[in-house]
């Protein structure tokens, strides 16, 4: 697939126009000023030069072209991309150069005189990178110069996630074939408890062993492996300078390593994006595919994820069941609204702050941190009394240690009862 574009060239004198129009102003001006009329015939060449501006040749019209016209991929990880420019209409001199953003690295491996270049470019941090195209355009003689540039292919950057497993709340599962061991009996690997045989048992149930010593049938009942729903719910609302600005690095990564631990489980896995101008999300599914669905809905790409408006999360983006785990810095009152609003549908919601430090840290008064500390206290118990578990991601703590202290729900609400 390739992209093309018609580029929208901005006009203007060359150098040489200049010139010669500076040439022909100093001539006419010394004969003016001197009144010696051989000083114009000096000046017409030149003249002549600048009035044949209107019967030249017509500036051209130039097309770019880019192949692939997107690609994915991972950090550090090279990609190929040709880019040519084309001349429909008109004539004119084309240079064709290819750049990116800062934080990607280009290289041009192969260049086809000044209307193709194929470069390889890769970047060493996640997001979204267009590759640009500058065209240069000599016209009309030499005597206009146009320059034009044009977005020819995306290069849409994926985020490398840890090995480690995230792991899942402990909750009551749906009633679904999975990974997760559960205390239900039914079918699954686990040992639970030997009974007497009834009518209706499987014979490859019976404990024989069991049976024979005993005398009569008896079958091992087994602990049931269930699927969960995991959804991801990340803050893409504006944060103010500071950490919270490098907390978009943890978002993003927090929430590839838990969608990646819930699919290599067989969990179904999705993801919404709550804040800015385009909020999105994508509903829980299982695969590979899946995978590479959540990290487009990340970064904005694709066409995969649906589009919502307001600020609390669509129902239909949230099984029921599921569980919620939501990266942000929970600076943004309408986020953690969202929140208490998943919970109160009945969900299991644990909040995770990627916050690595205090705004303040910049203050030199130490009692403001300090009472910036208190207040983020305050504001783990006030969440945890509705029911969404707050943990802190510290810098120095790897995502699976940070959610290793989540909370046991079933125990919690045995407790209760």
């Amino acid at each position: 697939m390739r992209t093309t574009l018609d580029v929208e060239l901005r006009w203007r004198a060359t150098h040489l126009t200049l010139a010669i129009a500076t040439c022909g102003a100093v001539a006419l001006a010394a004969a003016v000023i001197a009144g010696r009329w051989e000083l114009v015939a000096f000046a017409a060449p030149f003249l002549g030069v600048l009035s044949s501006l209107s019967w030249q040749r017509p500036a051209p019209a130039v097309r770019v072209h880019g192949e692939p016209a997107s690609q994915r991929c991972f950090e550090d990880e090279q990609s190929r991309v040709t880019v040519w420019a084309e001349v429909h209409s008109g004539s004119g001199a084309v240079e064709l150069t290819v750049s990116a953003l800062p934080g990607m690295e280009v290289e041009v491996i192969d260049s086809t005189g000044r209307y193709s270049k194929t470069v390889v470019v890769v970047a060493s941090r996640w997001g979204r990178y267009p590759i640009r195209a500058r065209v240069d355009v000599v016209a009309r003689g030499g005597l206009l110069r146009g320059t034009g540039f044009a977005d020819a292919a995306h290069i849409f950057v994926f985020p490398l996630t840890p090995p480690q497993s995230t792991p899942t709340p402990q909750t009551d599962l749906l009633d679904r074939l999975g990974a997760h061991l559960t205390r239900y009996i039914g079918p699954g690997v686990e040992y639970a408890d030997i009974r007497p045989y009834v009518p209706g048992d499987q014979l490859r149930a019976v404990n024989w062993a069991v049976s024979a010593r005993r005398g009569r049938l008896h079958v091992t009942q087994r602990l049931t492996d269930r699927a969960a729903d995991v959804i991801v719910l990340i803050d893409t609302y504006r944060q103010p300078p500071g950490p919270a600005t490098e907390a978009t690095e943890r978002i993003a990564r927090g929430a590839a390593q838990v969608v990646q631990t819930a699919l290599r489980n067989g969990d179904r896995a999705g993801i919404i994006a709550l804040g800015g101008n385009r909020p999105r999300w994508l509903g829980a599914d299982i695969g590979q595919r899946q995978f590479y669905r959540v990290l487009d809905t990340v970064l904005d790409a694709g066409d995969h994820f649906e589009h919502t408006t307001g600020t609390l999360a669509p129902p239909a983006a949230v099984p029921a069941g599921a569980i919620v785990i939501a990266f942000s810095t929970l600076l943004d009152t309408e986020f953690a609204l969202a929140l208490i609003d998943l919970r109160k549908r009945g969900h299991v919601v644990v909040a995770v702050d990627v916050l690595a430090g205090s705004p303040f840290e910049d203050e030199q008064d130490p009692l403001v941190v300090r009472m910036w500390t208190l207040q983020r206290f305050a504001m783990y118990r006030d969440m945890a009394t509705v029911g969404v578990d707050v943990l802190s991601w510290p810098g120095d703590f790897s995502l699976d240690q940070a959610m290793s202290a989540l909370p046991d729900r079933r125990r919690r609400l045995r407790g209760r009862a």
